[in-house]
């Protein structure tokens, strides 16, 4: 009776098999999604709605079929393209482009390859819109083009479910002669800020010189303090200067000049003015007199 009972090699091998294939079947049929991913199920060679995942995910293999999309983030480097300026201006540039899926069925159906296709628009459209700027536009307003690329590639690819978040110049490489000349301009721009500056100080002091004089001259009083201000800083210096002070009165007549130098009549001039004169030794008539002797008051 035992003997009746127990399988045969055969129907063991085919039990083994048949526990093989379901194995294999349940393999392909259960899923598992993580967070970040979005499966696309086709079944019949149809794309069923909506995505599935994340978590467990059973499909009826080999009828269906399942894609997976990552939504993270995807950063990619722009090789080093050749760009010529607005202002023919050759230089080599790189950038970097952040992207991600935001609907998986889209970026597998609308598209072959999603990320190869970002790839490409990203080049043709860095030398695009750097083609159309000029070069000192290029180096001083890097976020506005940033921007600009940004909005163009977000543009080109929202039909395939793939947002651009951000598009960043990483590099410009500009040629030796072109470095030089930019060193020239930008030395020649600050040796002329520096002349600017120093003529409008020079300006600035001479407007307040200006100023000072005519206080000074409202004030008199102000000149003899100034004046004893500066004798009081030179005293306090370590130097072998002898200083004599004088008073202003007397500098102030020392240029006066007498009636009679002024051309007055004799009728008006003093007393003693012609005799003082023609004792100096200037007779009238431009003569040369001699003051007179006692001889000469005897005989008088």
């Amino acid at each position: 009776m035992n003997t009746n009972m127990s399988l045969s090699p055969t129907a063991i091998v085919l039990v083994a098999l048949g526990a093989i294939v379901l194995l294999a079947l349940l393999s392909r049929c259960i899923n598992i999604l993580r967070q970040y991913e979005r499966g696309v199920v086709f079944r019949l060679g149809r794309a069923m709605r909506p995505e599935r995942g994340p978590g467990f995910v059973f499909i009826f293999w080999p009828i269906d079929r399942l894609v997976k999309v990552s939504l993270r983030v995807v950063t990619w480097e722009v090789p080093p393209q050749d760009v010529i300026t607005r202002d023919n201006v050759s230089l080599k540039v790189d950038a970097v482009v952040y992207f991600l899926v935001t609907d998986a069925s889209k970026a597998i159906i609308a598209v072959e390859n999603y990320r190869f296709a970002v790839e490409q628009a990203s080049q043709t459209g860095l030398r695009s819109v750097l083609g159309e700027v000029e070069l000192d536009d290029l180096l001083a307003e890097r976020a506005k083009l940033n921007a600009r690329l940004q909005t163009i590639l977000d543009e080109q690819t929202e039909v395939w479910g793939i947002k651009v978040t951000q598009v960043q110049v990483k590099q410009v490489e500009l040629p030796q002669e072109m470095q030089r000349a930019i060193a020239a301009q930008a030395e020649a721009e600050r040796t002329r800020r520096a002349k600017v500056i120093a003529a409008m100080g020079e300006f600035q002091a001479a407007t307040k010189l200006a100023e000072a004089a005519a206080v000074l001259d409202r004030e008199p009083i102000s000149l003899t303090l100034r004046y004893l201000q500066t004798l009081i800083e030179i005293g306090t210096e370590q130097n072998t200067t002898i200083v004599f002070p004088l008073p202003l009165d007397l500098l102030g007549g020392k240029g006066q000049r007498t009636p009679a130098d002024r051309g007055q009549p004799a009728a008006t001039r003093p007393a003693g003015a012609t005799a003082n004169r023609w004792t100096d030794g200037d007779g009238p008539n431009g003569q040369r007199t001699s003051p007179p002797t006692h001889d000469a008051q005897r005989d008088q």
